[in-house]
């Protein structure tokens, strides 16, 4: 079996005498797509922000791309979150650049391209995210589940190995929300790369996951398939489920 392409060793993450994550051990494997979720403040945002090295752990290591996030110098920092792509709640479109500057922003940032090639990779994105022929558009004039397609486009436009959503279908209606997801999991067909996605969004998160794990004041409580996670018999996690899902009887509820 191959390294995992993110591993969390025995993180513990605190403010004061707040612990946010006690005891984390979780190893990502690449290609596949990971859903972390739980309830609001069990440690999602802070999970995110340990990966790339926004937050350190105050004990335990981080690894990225086989990099030691805890330990790495800013140099190779800056060398692993190329390799990242990122997805923020909302899109985070920048309102006063039009969408084929939003998602050039990085390509004229991180590389030394052509005008011209710029533009033919961000209709190349844009085509993907099913949004041709909209870059002169602002982003005050898109829809919310249009903004968030555009930030997936800004997310993959330097072809990373990982892409990180943060919490993809917040605010969005249901129908909206579900063509989101249908978007993320084609994508993920597509491309073949790694997506790790904080939700707290059940049916979504079921939707395109190969793996959820669930945290759970600060611990993950769950780790599996979505079969195995659904047929938990943690109580925490049924009655977190149970809210969206119609679970399979255990063999003592059903004896």
């Amino acid at each position: 079996m191959s390294e995992p392409i993110i591993r969390f060793e025995h993180v513990r993450k605190s403010f004061g005498d707040l612990v946010v994550l006690e005891n984390l051990s979780l190893d990502i494997e690449a290609g596949r797509t990971t859903v972390i979720m739980g309830p609001s403040g069990t440690g999602k945002s802070v999970f995110l922000k340990l990966l790339v090295g926004l937050l350190y752990p105050d004990s335990g290591h981080v690894w990225v791309t086989g990099v030691d996030i805890t330990q790495a110098r800013e140099p190779e920092l800056l060398k692993v979150r190329k390799r990242l792509g990122m997805m923020f709640q909302e899109g985070a479109l920048f309102d006063s650049m039009t969408v084929e500057e939003n998602i050039a922003f990085p390509l004229r940032r991180h590389t030394r391209k052509k005008t011209a090639e710029i533009r033919e990779i961000v209709a190349d994105k844009l085509e993907s995210v099913g949004l041709p022929g909209i870059e002169e558009k602002m982003p005050s004039e898109l829809s919310g589940g249009m903004r968030r397609r555009v930030g997936l486009a800004r997310a993959i436009v330097l072809d990373p190995e990982i892409v990180l959503f943060d919490e993809p279908t917040t605010g969005l209606d249901p129908v909206t929300s579900g063509s989101i997801d249908d978007l993320i999991a084609e994508m993920k067909a597509q491309l073949g790369i790694t997506f790790v996605v904080i939700s707290h969004d059940i049916v979504g998160s079921f939707h395109i996951a190969d793996r959820i794990g669930m945290l759970h004041s600060g611990r993950l409580i769950a780790l599996g398939t979505p079969q195995e996670v659904q047929s938990s018999a943690d109580p925490v996690v049924r009655r977190f489920l149970a809210r969206n899902l119609t679970l399979p009887p255990l063999a003592s509820e059903s004896s």
